[in-house]
């Protein structure tokens, strides 16, 4: 386990997901109530980037494509795929992936830069 620069915390606003890339490992970060949260960047069934337009919303991270709802604290699936725009196209998509939880990652503050634990 090595611990790697994401990003300058200068460049972290508040409630604001942005989207970072450590080696081939796409990761959303988020500061949220002053503490700084990192999770897989990417949607567990659709692949689509959660800081491209995602909200994070009473600890959540909702996908901007199809409304998943992670927590951001321990990834934890809050609410699967409602697709609000076309229900019938989330409940199928639904039906044929399984449902996952969000990678979570650990991070620390070293000379002005959010650093994430790598596994």
């Amino acid at each position: 386990m090595v611990w790697k620069d994401a990003v300058r915390v200068s460049r972290l606003k508040p409630d604001k997901p942005k989207m970072v890339n450590i080696g081939l490992k796409t990761l959303m970060i988020v500061l949220k109530n002053g503490e700084y949260h990192a999770t897989d960047g990417l949607c567990r069934h659709m692949r689509w980037p959660l800081g491209l337009g995602g909200k994070v919303v009473d600890d959540c991270i909702i996908c901007p494509l199809h409304q998943t709802t992670h927590n951001i604290k321990d990834g934890e699936l809050v609410e699967w795929s409602p697709f609000p725009l076309f229900p019938p196209y989330g409940k199928l998509v639904g039906k044929m992936s399984k449902k996952k939880n969000l990678k979570i990652y650990d991070t620390r503050i070293r000379d002005g830069n959010l650093q994430i634990k790598m596994t």
